[in-house]
């Protein structure tokens, strides 16, 4: 593992995404920017990512003065950049002069220049370009004072199928399977008669070519990861080779299954991403727990405190409908963030440009440009509150709980043609399990099966169809030694080339779970089925629960049945059973059950087994996170609900931030209490 630079900041950052570039040709704007930034307590910006036709109009004639001005006028009033890298646009320049620098798409057509993000990560040219401006930009600006974080381009994504990926593509299978005859085994290839006789025969999946090669599919995704998590690797190198060595970032998206981010752990010294939930479609609190789970999947990717890079301060302009944050929304999210692990709050915009495609995406400061506005005096009070919780900055996040959810399990998953081709409730389920478990108010890490599962008191284990290599082996030794294990349907089906298990599923884990599976039933929508309890069961479970999509059907061996299918052929066989396995416990789930019942196993377990929680009773709505440091704890309680919330906290706990004894803590309120360790 590559050595990290460490990332450090006395505060807690709180800025965003800023354009100068768009406004050169008015410096009264610039100057009044900065006036306005100091208003809102705003101590950091983000640069460059989008500038490249101002930092090189032409090839090789380069202007980074203004730019260079910008990073110093903004330092002189007390306010940092993250320095970006332009790699996410290129100027049309490059791509008239070198056309292969334009991605072929999957029918394979090359595309014409225009947007962004469109770029072939393989192409040696784009490459080189790319090397020379970085290189520049760390010579140049890197080393500035005001410069105190390294943002490599911009929301990486997307695949080209041009010529130089295929070969590199052909390449990379060479490298992991040997020889023909192991990837024709490993992938399958006898069937339909699609045996290779050499890797040149080897093409990206197209919908005019194969497709039908699951592992086909699954390497190609791959691959793609490997040669994009290659480029920002080549991007770092550039700004080091330009004598720079400040802590890199990426910002990565929201639960976007394009690439795998785990494999950039190396790239990056500090995780990041940008956050824009859809407030208000749904009750707060379910977006809420929806968008907590994707702070702690960027939490856990380094174990250590990440950054929110990038959030609207007001409404977008590419969700179906341009909501606005309703008040207090704005704090509600930037303090959740710092909750569950964040050490900033950042926006995109701080400016709202004139024209094009974001010229009506949310702004701190709007076409109007006035310090007046709602969204811009919710902003300065958000300032105000990191400012006073400005302790918490470098604290942990130490996790009792984890739940796996694997990028490379779910590109299988979804792909594998069956049981249900109408929808895998893959993120469903792990979204249920991850809201149950947070419910008790435990930290809880989301990770990968690559990731070990020691430390950890729970793991819970949505739908692991795709064991990858040593998978079962963790979970074996986790429970053995006194972890508890929820594992649930569809599990251990296939290896890590997506090629079915032989001889029982979930695969070399069925004498730990005490059950082997036999068959899966696929639901209609809109069709049910329902779970209820066994008389007596250990949980104590006493009501009924629905169950929909998919209903799994289990031989029980030695594991006790807490509860049983309600109707249909298999009414009376098992929906969730228990095994005790060394010193800890295997519970299965057999089907895709409703929120509620993983609420209430999620809540006997954690009471059965007498773990530590922050809070006693966490009503509905609430969430409850801690981050501690050497000395203290510090308790997060953020209320989603529509009216206000009084909890009861231990007598140990000190009120530190917000909250009211009297009135309890306000909707979209947060309270911060503090103790001893």
């Amino acid at each position: 593992m590559a050595e990290h630079i460490k990332f450090k900041t006395d505060r807690l950052l709180h800025g965003g995404d800023y354009n100068p570039e768009q406004w050169l040709a008015y410096p009264e704007i610039l100057e009044k920017d900065i006036e306005l930034f100091k208003k809102a307590g705003i101590n950091v910006v983000t640069m460059g990512m989008f500038s490249w036709s101002a930092l090189e109009p032409e090839e090789g004639k380069y202007n980074l003065e203004w730019l260079s001005e910008i990073v110093e006028r903004l330092y002189r009033n007390g306010i940092y950049t993250i320095l970006g890298t332009p790699s996410g646009a290129r100027p049309k320049w490059l791509a008239e002069k070198y056309p292969q620098v334009l991605r072929v798409d999957g029918q394979r057509r090359r595309d014409l220049f225009g947007g962004r993000h469109n770029h072939c990560y393989t192409s040696p040219a784009y490459r080189e370009k790319v090397w020379q401006i970085d290189k520049l930009l760390g010579e140049e600006i890197g080393n500035h004072p005001g410069v105190i974080l390294l943002h490599i381009s911009n929301e990486f994504g997307g695949e080209c199928h041009c010529p130089l990926c295929q070969e590199a593509f052909r390449q990379w299978l060479k490298e992991k399977y040997g020889t023909i005859e192991e990837l024709n085994r490993r992938w399958n290839t006898i069937f339909w008669s699609h045996t290779y006789q050499s890797f040149d025969q080897v093409e990206s999946p197209s919908p005019r070519g194969e497709s039908m090669l699951h592992a086909l599919n699954l390497d190609w995704k791959r691959f793609v990861t490997h040669q994009t998590a290659d480029f920002a690797e080549k991007e770092k190198e550039a700004l080091q080779a330009g004598g720079c060595y400040k802590p890199v970032t990426l910002n990565f998206m929201d639960d976007f299954d394009g690439l795998n981010y785990r494999k950039f752990k190396d790239v990056i010294d500090v995780a990041s991403w940008d956050s824009y939930p859809e407030w208000h479609r749904k009750p707060e609190k379910i977006t809420a727990v929806e968008t907590a789970m994707q702070h702690d999947f960027m939490r856990s990717l380094l174990k250590k405190p990440f950054l929110l890079m990038e959030s609207s301060p007001s409404s977008t302009n590419w969700q179906d409908v341009s909501k606005l944050r309703k008040p207090g929304v704005i704090q509600a999210a930037a303090l959740q963030a710092v909750a569950h692990g964040s050490d900033s709050a950042l926006y995109f915009q701080m400016r709202q440009s004139r024209g094009a495609s974001e010229k009506f995406h949310g702004a701190v400061i709007d076409h109007y440009g006035g310090a007046d506005t709602r969204v811009f005096r919710e902003v300065s009070e958000t300032g105000k509150a990191l400012e006073l919780l400005r302790e918490v900055v470098g604290t942990q996040v130490s996790s009792s709980a984890a739940v796996v959810y694997d990028t490379e399990n779910r590109w299988a998953l979804l792909d594998s043609q069956g049981p249900r081709n109408i929808g895998m409730p893959y993120r469903e389920t792990s979204q249920k399990m991850y809201g149950a478990v947070r419910r008790q108010g435990l930290n809880t890490d989301v990770i990968d099966m690559e990731d070990s599962l020691e430390g950890y008191k729970i793991a819970l284990i949505p739908m692991p169809y795709l064991f990858r290599a040593g998978f079962e082996e963790k979970v074996s030794r986790f429970v053995e030694q006194g972890g508890i294990a929820i594992m649930t349907f569809w599990s251990g089906v296939a290896d890590d080339t997506d090629s079915c298990f032989l001889g029982g599923t979930p695969w070399k884990l069925m004498d730990v779970f005490g059950l082997c599976s036999m068959e899966i039933d696929g639901l209609y929508e809109g069709e049910f089925n329902g779970a209820v309890p066994v008389q007596g069961n250990s949980l104590g479970l006493n009501r009924k629960y629905s169950c929909k999509n998919l209903c799994e059907l289990v031989k029980v061996s030695d594991a006790e049945v807490l509860m049983e299918y309600e109707k249909d052929f298999y009414q009376g066989m098992p929906v969730l059973t228990c095994k005790k396995y060394g010193k800890g416990k295997a519970y299965y789930v057999c089907a895709d059950m409703e929120q509620e019942f993983y609420t209430d196993v999620l809540d006997r377990i954690v009471r059965q087994e007498n773990l530590e929680v922050p809070l006693k009773t966490i009503p509905e709505g609430i969430e409850v996170c801690t981050r501690e440091s050497s000395e203290w704890i510090y308790t997060f309680v953020q209320n989603f609900n529509h009216q206000p919330a009084k909890i009861s906290i231990e007598e140990n706990m000190e009120r530190w931030f917000g909250g009211d004894e009297d009135d309890g803590i306000p909707e979209y309120g947060t309270a911060v209490y503090r103790k001893r360790k």
